[in-house]
């Protein structure tokens, strides 16, 4: 089965492709004409005034679709190549024209800003509108909350070479970092991403040194990380003071559709539940002949059950149980293992970690990671399988209807991880490997309830200092450090000063605070998995139909719809974060 993508059947030639400079060149062209439209076109006043609306809404949403197609191709090709200076190019020209088609927007905004309440209410309820009211009303509430369109043009303008430079600077300080590793005798020189997968070792005293020499490395570049995330914050507080905006937690509220208090009561209901995952450090360390675990003993596997998983093996897996729950859900994703659209190949040179990315357009998506044959990896696979379903599903819909928030995007791909990981448990016959596998569970709780709980608190502290000056190195750590501390209750006997310079997650302009959705997402997966168990078949379309409402609702409205509960009382998050509560008695229970 194929271990590497295929790019040349969206834009042959990879960074050099002839036919994807064409596009980028029809995108401008296109972007110049819908500016053209909306410089002539007057705010309806009237119902009757909706179908000049109509080629206005088209052009729109084809531009985005053109833009996700372009921002795709280039994001696959700096990630199969980090030194691809040809790729960084390109990307830089996508955001660039992506600055424009953003000031067109303004005007498009400012349109929708001006049509008085009553005809708005009217022009909702034609029947070409019916599909998007949700993110058309959405548009129109967010601009009356931004600064004059002129200004915001201005800014989208300015963020290309500012704001998302300094984004691009950290992806080019990621493609330096070479860390030695002693390999069959031999001292080979790993790529972060290659380093990160070597980070979970079951040999302590070299998983130990890797983790020393990780941390070294990135302290060598963390003048230029800081650097990048001092200057991306202080461009976002400054855009959010011009706009009158008190909260750094209003922006990813607002794109995550979920109200303040439902994030608030989220994070209240698993501090109330971290003893049980301390409990669970405790016995780790333990077992694995400890005093305390440290940061780099987290995630390593217990016992002598190293199992891994050739890639053909993995995709079977993964098919297998997909197809338990969901034929469909099955067959797409025998599809893309088929199909060349995931890059799983473990070599130098990819970047860390792990996306699904999709080309409306072509109607199909790419799959990026680096397959090492561990059982995090089908994980993984099957994380960013989910993704990739959670878009095919909405393929037919109209642009502005695709546009969902990550916290329901990660709940898709959480399912479908939950899906194999929780089988592989129930399945496995020997006592050793079901713990082994268990454990694995409970290390991904520990990672959304704790690891991902840090890096919300470290962003919201490095705020609120950022606000004040710029934050040093040495400060950034600290931060980090005591967040570290905060989240995991003081269970481990040391932490990862530079993790903020290491998680590329701080580092993209596209969504702030990209962390708390995560930890939602494994949440709310975890109550439709729930009832998905109990329903069974059945529950296939209904997932379906879930799936394909993510972008027309607010996460509080989607689940009083298909789950009948409320996500600003703890009731239903006591009920989610019960699931891995009842994993860690398990495990208790089975270690005793």
């Amino acid at each position: 089965m194929k271990q590497k993508w295929d790019l040349d059947v969206i834009f042959p030639g990879g960074s050099n492709s002839v036919q994807f400079n064409a596009f980028l060149e029809q995108i401008e062209q296109e972007t110049a004409h819908f500016l053209t439209l909306l410089q002539q076109f007057e705010p309806p006043s009237a119902q009757e005034d909706a179908i000049r609306f109509v080629p206005l809404l088209n052009t729109l949403q084809m531009n985005l679709k053109r833009f996700r197609e372009a921002e795709s191709f280039t994001s696959c090709l700096m990630a199969e190549q980090v030194n691809d200076k040809k790729a960084v190019q390109l990307n830089g020209r996508v955001k660039s024209d992506y600055a424009d088609f953003l000031s067109a927007l303004t005007l498009f905004d400012e349109i929708l800003r001006r049509i008085p309440d009553g005809v708005w209410q009217l022009l909702l309820q034609t029947d070409t509108l019916k599909s998007i009211v949700f993110p058309l009303d959405e548009r129109r509430a967010l601009a009356q909350l931004k600064l004059p369109p002129e200004q915001e043009s201005l800014i989208n303008d300015l963020a290309v070479d500012g704001y998302h430079g300094w984004g691009d600077l950290y992806n080019t300080t990621v493609g330096r970092i070479r860390i030695p590793y002693e390999e069959n005798g031999q001292i080979v020189q790993l790529s972060a991403g290659q380093a990160f997968n070597k980070l979970h070792n079951p040999d302590r005293e070299q998983r130990q040194r890797l983790f020393q020499q990780w941390e070294e490395s990135w302290a060598e570049q963390a003048d230029f990380c800081a650097d990048a995330l001092n200057h991306l914050a202080g461009f976002r507080l400054q855009l959010y003071k011009r706009r009158g905006w008190n909260s750094v937690h209003q922006e990813p509220l607002a794109i995550n559709r979920m109200s303040a208090k439902t994030l608030a009561v989220m994070w209240e209901v698993i501090e109330q539940n971290k003893h049980v995952f301390v409990a669970y450090l405790q016995r780790k360390a333990k077992l694995l002949g400890l005093k305390q675990l440290a940061w780099s003993d987290v995630d390593a596997p217990l016992g002598n059950v190293n199992k891994t998983y050739t890639y053909n093996e993995g995709a079977q897996i993964i098919t297998d149980q997909f197809r338990q729950f969901s034929p469909k859900m099955a067959d797409f994703a025998k599809q893309a293992f088929e199909s060349g659209w995931i890059e799983a190949e473990d070599r130098a040179g990819k970047r860390p970690g792990g996306f699904c990315t999709s080309f409306p357009l072509s109607e199909q998506t790419r799959i990026f990671m680096t397959y090492a044959g561990t059982a995090s990896n089908v994980s993984t696979l099957a994380h960013e399988l989910g993704h990739a379903y959670h878009q095919h599903v909405m393929n037919d819909l109209p642009a502005l209807a695709q546009e969902y928030a990550m916290n329901v995007a990660e709940t898709a791909s959480t399912f479908a991880e939950m899906i194999v990981s929780d089988a592989a448990v129930k399945q496995a016959t020997d006592a050793q490997e079901r713990l082994v596998l268990l454990e694995d569970k409970i290390q991904r709780a520990v990672a959304f309830f704790m690891n991902i709980h840090a890096r919300f608190i470290f962003e919201t502290n490095f705020y609120s200092e950022r606000k004040k000056g710029l934050v040093s190195v040495e400060r950034l750590n600290v931060l980090m450090s005591e967040a570290q501390n905060q989240a995991f209750n003081g269970a481990l006997s040391n932490d990862h000063p530079h993790f903020w310079a290491a998680k590329l997650h701080f580092y993209l302009t596209d969504v702030p605070f990209y962390n708390f959705p995560y930890t939602f997402g494994f949440l709310f997966s975890a109550g439709i998995y729930a009832l998905a168990l109990k329903e069974g078949s059945a529950f296939e379309d209904r997932y379906i139909s879930l799936l394909r409402d993510t972008g027309s609702m607010t996460t509080e409205e989607l689940a009083v719809k298909h789950l009948n509960v409320d996500l600003t009382q703890p009731d239903f998050w006591q009920s989610a974060v019960q699931v891995s509560v009842e994993d860690v008695r398990q495990f208790l229970a089975m270690t005793e």
